[in-house]
């Protein structure tokens, strides 16, 4: 199934007590790009989230938000600096003694002052942390691929329905292009005729003039290996993995053919058709652009 590169999706997953957020979002780009902001504490596992990611995404400019919204009792250590306490509690004895204060020493005001107790994170095992991580993930990676999968497959309907249209204009011009060499032979009798007047017409050198114009300006191959491209590009679009790059090549090849047969055309109604193909061409580029 065609996937799009542009999708977002939200993962929360909690376990034992510690529970994460993922958020990711994901644009076109040309190769695969995995940004990620996360807790500073865990960014020993940044290497195992892309490689995970990218077991599912294999192209796209991808963002990912990482937070920790609930910690464990195994998160957190709470440590008392008992010099600095202990500095306070004589400096503070001494302010009574010597001033007559009567208030006491309450545990809550020494608490209050700075670098007392000092809070820091607890590192655990990583694969702990990783499993519930991972649950938050995969379920973002859900959801991001979802949407990833309905835009896609608005993307190839489009494509689809375009490179229909542009068959019937291929078919067009195929059935043009005989009458195209018959207007030529008809326009070079009239014009032999307007200079030579009553002069016997040489019908052998005007069949090898015709002959000549015909061979110069014919558009078999051409037309042939666009409905060979037409048809791949339904077959591709169907493939179960990755497209994005095969269709930019077959729409490459598609466009240097109808430039050839615009080459060749040498006549109106073939030219205004060439155009016509080649707007739907570059729309269908577009949407390639947006393609995994």
């Amino acid at each position: 199934m065609v996937k799009s590169m542009t999708g977002f999706g939200r993962g929360e997953y909690e376990e034992n007590g510690r529970g994460y957020t993922v958020e990711i979002k994901s644009v076109n780009h040309r190769y695969s790009d995995v940004s990620i902001k996360m807790p500073r504490q865990m960014s020993y596992l940044e290497d195992d989230i892309k490689k995970y990611i990218l077991q599912y995404i294999s192209r796209g400019k991808i963002d990912v938000y990482i937070t920790q919204d609930k910690f464990s009792d195994e998160d957190v250590s709470i440590t008392i600096d008992d010099a600095l306490a202990g500095a306070y509690v004589r400096a503070l004895n001494e302010l009574k003694e010597r001033y007559g204060l009567k208030d006491d020493i309450s545990v809550i005001s020494l608490a209050k002052i700075p670098d007392v107790l000092n809070i820091s994170k607890v590192e655990e095992d990583k694969e702990r942390i990783w499993g519930t991580l991972k649950g938050a993930l995969d379920i973002s990676l859900n959801e991001l691929i979802e949407m990833r999968k309905i835009e896609g497959q608005k993307l190839a309907d489009d494509i689809i329905k375009r490179g229909k249209y542009i068959k019937t204009i291929i078919k067009r011009i195929e059935e043009r292009s005989p009458e195209v060499v018959k207007d030529y032979k008809t326009k070079l009798e009239e014009r032999i005729k307007e200079i030579a007047g009553d002069v016997d017409i040489d019908e052998m050198r005007i069949a090898q003039e015709v002959a000549i114009f015909a061979d110069r300006s014919s558009i078999t191959e051409e037309v042939v290996r666009m409905y060979s491209h037409l048809n791949q590009l339904e077959l591709i679009l169907n493939e179960d993995e990755p497209v994005g790059r095969k269709l930019d090549f077959l729409v490459q090849e598609m466009n240097r053919e109808i430039n050839t047969i615009g080459s060749k055309a040498n006549d109106l109604d073939i030219t205004k058709d060439v155009v016509e193909v080649k707007s739907e061409i570059e729309k269908i580029r577009e949407q390639i652009q947006n393609i995994e």
